[in-house]
């Protein structure tokens, strides 16, 4: 098992090259195809403007949003041509609203998709959108990486943080072609239950389940010392030199579609390290 198409997204120039060389690395570890799709953004809103200036601002929105796909993907091409990997890289225009409508679209076709944190003073308010649209709508597990990172290749320590869940254990099956190459696994458990079939082997089953796969895992059974239970695995995270957490992601409706639970968006406000999720 391992990845075959891994998707990513562009739609800021700032971040196209650090997500493009996390993707490019992640694709030639797994001999993977590497799609791209380079969007621009129309961020107006119809009907803010005053009466008989729509049609003439929406006009001037579009054009402007077309032209930063096309940059987007003449440097989307420049990098990825400067590998040996097979890849493919289109451009588009989408409203705010739309927007996680088209990545999912396209996600929905791959095995995993690349992304990079959503939070941040640089960040567009369409990154939480797409991160939420591979997770919930085209049900692809997510790699979300800080751009400051290295690109991961074969990550040497995994984090699993493990709750019993059916996101978590989504998370880990779809993280197998990583956890494969690792040389340690961590399966953290925070305050197990104390009641319950598993209270006296917290984590025992998905061990044994991951020793079939010739996945040697270590169970770290941990209290919940801090307010939030993402800052003790954060932490652990850190005293282990971990180079990849991989966890379950929550989400909830509301007003919108989905939106990311507090403890998913806290973990990627947090870490430093890249964030593998899936649900």
């Amino acid at each position: 098992m391992s990845y075959k198409t891994i998707f990513t997204a562009l739609t800021q120039a700032s971040l196209a090259k650090p997500i493009l060389e996390h993707a490019s690395a992640l694709s030639q570890n797994n001999d993977a195809h590497l799609d791209a799709l380079c969007l621009g953004v129309d961020r107006s809103q119809t009907g803010y403007y005053y009466a008989g200036a729509n049609a003439l601002v929406l006009q001037e929105v579009i054009e402007k949003a077309n032209e930063e796909a096309q940059t987007l993907e003449k440097m989307a091409q420049a990098e990825l041509g400067k590998t040996d990997l097979r890849w493919s890289c289109d451009h588009g225009m989408a409203q705010l609203p739309d927007i996680g409508r088209h990545a999912a679209a396209r996600a929905r076709f791959a095995d995993i998709a690349v992304l990079p944190t959503p939070y941040g003073d640089d960040r567009g308010p369409e990154q939480e959108a797409l991160v939420e649209a591979c997770l919930f709508e085209a049900r692809v597990p997510v790699l979300v990486v800080p751009e400051k990172r290295a690109p991961i290749t074969a990550p040497k320590t995994i984090v699993i943080g493990w709750n019993e869940s059916d996101e978590a254990l989504g998370a880990v099956r779809a993280a197998m072609p990583l956890l494969k190459q690792a040389e340690k696994v961590h399966v953290v458990v925070i305050d197990p239950p104390k009641h319950g079939p598993n209270r006296s082997d917290p984590g025992g089953l998905l061990s044994v389940w991951l020793a079939r796969h010739n996945v040697h895992a270590e169970i770290d059974v941990l209290s919940k010392t801090m307010p939030r239970i993402s800052d003790v695995l954060l932490r652990h995270a850190d005293d282990l030199a971990a180079d990849l957490v991989v966890m379950g992601a929550y989400g909830h409706s509301r007003f919108r579609e989905a939106i990311l639970g507090g403890a998913t968006r806290y973990m990627l406000e947090q870490s430093k390290l890249p964030v593998f999720m899936a649900h």
